[in-house]
């Protein structure tokens, strides 16, 4: 007998993977958590059937969500993470020795403890000691601060479900509020090459766009994601992203990446012109 994972991408899309076993499946007070053991992507996530980590290509999206920042900016030292239960992005942020403190606020607990079990490639440096860890909900957490972090990294589900809320103007605001005078906010984007989709992206991107002076897209190709195309959303009271870009100083580090370098730091917000269209950018 054969098992195979699939998940509608669209009403007449579907995307496959042949699943050797179910390695983990837990209904939480939030969601259903499971952990796929399959044959090409290595151990996968999902959250209420809707994949979010493979093993294979968790790198490309926790590489651009987290080092396109950075390198704007050296600085950072206070950073805010939404979501992000898996843990990569955490692993990602304390490569940087020069980064004080991480904020992670996620709502369900049952996602980070089956992480640390199932997946520690991504969960490896949820223990480090600058890693301050809050199950509460990310809108809630953000709304009372202010003037606080350097960078805040909204690694959130799709806008529905527990994480619709963190996809509103509300929302923006209060992270707007939660940053400090030269602060950075970058958020998942979702894809634009279906239409199930394309609404959502436009109604976030104008709504930081009202928000922020700085408010620009980039992309990246992650294979397991609706379409392979992603959008994250890069936006500042401040630091440009390619004029700002200490392209020197980031390579100075040494950090080793697989999939994030400078050149294709600025490549990435070169964009295809229908999605140009579709954000209203088109020069």
């Amino acid at each position: 007998m054969e098992l195979w994972y699939t998940e509608n991408h669209t009403e007449h899309v579907r995307f496959s993977l042949k699943v050797k076993e179910q390695l983990c499946s837990k209904q939480s007070d939030f969601q259903h958590v499971a952990v796929l053991e399959s044959i090409e992507f290595g151990r996968i996530l999902t959250l209420d059937g809707y994949l979010m980590v493979t093993e294979k290509d968790e790198f490309i999206y926790h590489d651009m969500i987290v080092h396109v920042p950075m390198a704007t900016n050296l600085d950072i030292k206070k950073v805010l993470v939404i979501g992000a239960g898996d843990g990569g992005t955490i692993r990602e942020l304390t490569r940087y020795k020069s980064i004080e403190l991480i904020d992670m606020v996620e709502i369900d607990s049952v996602v980070v403890d089956v992480c640390k079990e199932f997946l520690p490639q991504t969960a490896c440096s949820l223990d480090d000691p600058r890693v301050h860890i809050y199950y509460e909900d990310g809108l809630k957490f953000v709304r009372r601060k202010v003037n606080e972090y350097d960078l805040i990294l909204v690694d959130s589900t799709d806008p529905f479900g527990p994480g619709e809320g963190l996809f509103t103007k509300e929302f923006y605001g209060n992270c707007y509020n939660a940053l400090n005078d030269k602060g950075i906010l970058v958020n998942q984007h979702e894809s634009t090459y279906y239409d199930e989709y394309v609404e959502a992206m436009k109604r976030a991107h104008q709504r930081i766009k009202e928000t922020f002076p700085i408010a620009k897209v980039y992309q990246a190709h992650i294979p397991t994601y609706p379409s392979g195309h992603w959008l994250f959303g890069y936006a500042s009271k401040h630091y440009d992203p390619l004029a700002d870009l200490q392209e020197e100083k980031w390579n100075e580090l040494g950090i080793k990446t697989k999939y994030y370098n400078t050149k294709l730091h600025v490549g990435s917000f070169a964009l295809p012109n229908y999605v140009k269209e579709q954000l209203n950018e088109q020069e």
